[in-house]
């Protein structure tokens, strides 16, 4: 295993373009597109594609086309997961899921970041934080999750929200940043 690649498992700054790291990326873009390719009728194909590409995978999963992700083994995915069109996962560091998940189109969720600083930027530094989302967790239509973000059980997140921030069980967030709108 390339140091680079120690140093990416491990949450530590690393050089993105890293030789076996690209290769990672290759791959797993190689397990995308065939996912991308199947039709709903083939769902056995899709699970075990998703058993291939994710670190873990839950009972009765359902991704739609078109599901983006880097390297695909830094997810993991609880039972009964709907993930609708059009998804991306940066998947830099961890993104867990719980069960019972529900994702509108176009959500996107990033665990990848870059350093401030713009002579490490340049050098292509690579960063990320978790992100994890709780069981019974509804994410609504075009929402974003930025780096380092947990959202607790049976969280509503509106359709257009940017989640900057964590949020407890049990809440309705909305808005840009969101903010608790309601307690359930």
């Amino acid at each position: 295993m390339s140091p680079e690649k120690i140093k990416f498992l491990a949450g530590q700054p690393y050089q993105i373009r890293d030789p076996e790291l690209m290769r990672d990326i290759l791959h797993a873009r190689q397990l995308v597109r065939k996912l991308n390719n199947l039709d709903d009728e083939q769902q056995e194909q899709k699970q075990l594609i998703l058993s291939k590409l994710f670190k873990h995978i839950g009972k009765n999963a359902d991704i739609q086309p078109f599901f983006h992700c880097d390297f695909g083994y830094n997810i993991s995915v609880g039972d009964n997961f709907l993930c609708n069109y059009d998804c991306v996962m940066l998947d830099v560091s961890p993104i867990t899921i719980g069960d019972n998940c529900l994702f509108a189109p176009h959500v996107q969720i990033y665990a990848a970041e870059h350093p401030l600083d713009a002579e490490r930027r340049t050098a292509m530094i690579g960063l990320g934080r978790p992100v994890t989302i709780g069981d019974n967790v509804w994410i609504g239509g075009g929402s974003i999750l930025i780096p380092g973000v947990s959202l607790g059980n049976n969280v509503v997140v509106g359709a257009g929200s940017v989640v900057t921030r964590s949020f407890p069980d049990n809440v309705v967030i909305a808005g840009n940043p969101a903010q608790i709108i309601r307690h359930l």
